[in-house]
């Protein structure tokens, strides 16, 4: 099992956090991809990355769109595609990043979502895009950037727009609430998603499947994420795993 997208860098895991990485390790996790949230802690995640690569840890470099309005003078300055294209020689993949209608700084949001795009063409990275309440300025920007490939990740849009999204190029991951007893929306997004596109991830140490929930979430709880896939799909545990593994090595070719 892979675990496409884990905060393990956060504060939330600083005091066992080679505990966790050993508890994902024995629940059967080959890999965990941990995106960068901002610049300022770029270096650090890579270091982390290189500690513990022979664990399957992978970083992914990028701005997350809710700390735009947080970010200090330093970490906008010069160019952004640039930067990014520098900073992840080493990376799987490009982000966190992507656009959140909840957070201000919409323009803001705007313009760095359009430099990742940008770097991703340039290094032929995946990108992991964040998108909650955006999916009418998502896909819009997506095509006026030109094509790129990579993940939605906690996939938030209803199984409507999954074919917009498929055209563009992404795949599709989903975290714990596709556990959720009454999550109607990500179980039928979950239906709708052709199979060589769909992922599993935890972020944790946010959205913790529903034998977790309301405590921190970690790596090895993907394995509830993937019975959850299975319950939604019909299909077994066994090929949800198999297939998610399969295609997170194919999208971010990192393990």
């Amino acid at each position: 099992m892979i675990d496409t997208h884990c905060h393990l860098d956060l504060p939330a895991f600083a005091a066992d956090r080679d505990a966790v990485i050993a508890r994902a390790a024995a629940a059967g996790v080959t890999g965990i991809v941990v995106p960068a949230i901002r610049p300022r802690g770029w270096a650090a995640l890579h270091a982390l990355a290189a500690h513990h690569a022979t664990s399957g840890v992978r970083h992914a470099l990028g701005v997350h769109p809710q700390i735009v309005p947080a970010l200090a003078a330093d970490e906008l300055a010069g160019d952004l595609t640039a930067r990014l294209v520098e900073a992840s020689r080493d990376a799987c993949a490009i982000g966190e990043c992507g656009l959140d209608g909840g957070t201000d700084a919409h323009e803001l949001q705007e313009q760095i979502f359009r430099a990742h795009v940008r770097a991703a063409r340039a290094t032929g990275k995946p990108l992991i895009i964040h998108v909650l309440r955006a999916h009418d300025a998502a896909p819009r920007i997506l095509r006026e950037e030109g094509p790129a490939t990579g993940v939605l990740h906690s996939y938030s849009g209803g199984a409507d727009l999954v074919p917009v999204y498929r055209d563009l190029g992404l795949a599709f991951s989903f975290a714990g609430p596709v556990t959720y007893g009454n999550a109607r929306r990500p179980i039928a997004a979950a239906r709708a998603i052709p199979a060589e596109l769909l992922l599993a991830e935890t972020d944790a140490p946010d959205q913790a499947p529903a034998a977790y929930r309301g405590g921190r979430s970690e790596p090895a709880y993907v394995a509830a994420v993937i019975a959850g896939l299975a319950a939604a799909r019909g299909a077994t545990v066994a090929e949800v795993a198999a297939l998610t593994t399969a295609n997170a090595r194919r999208i971010f070719a990192a393990w």
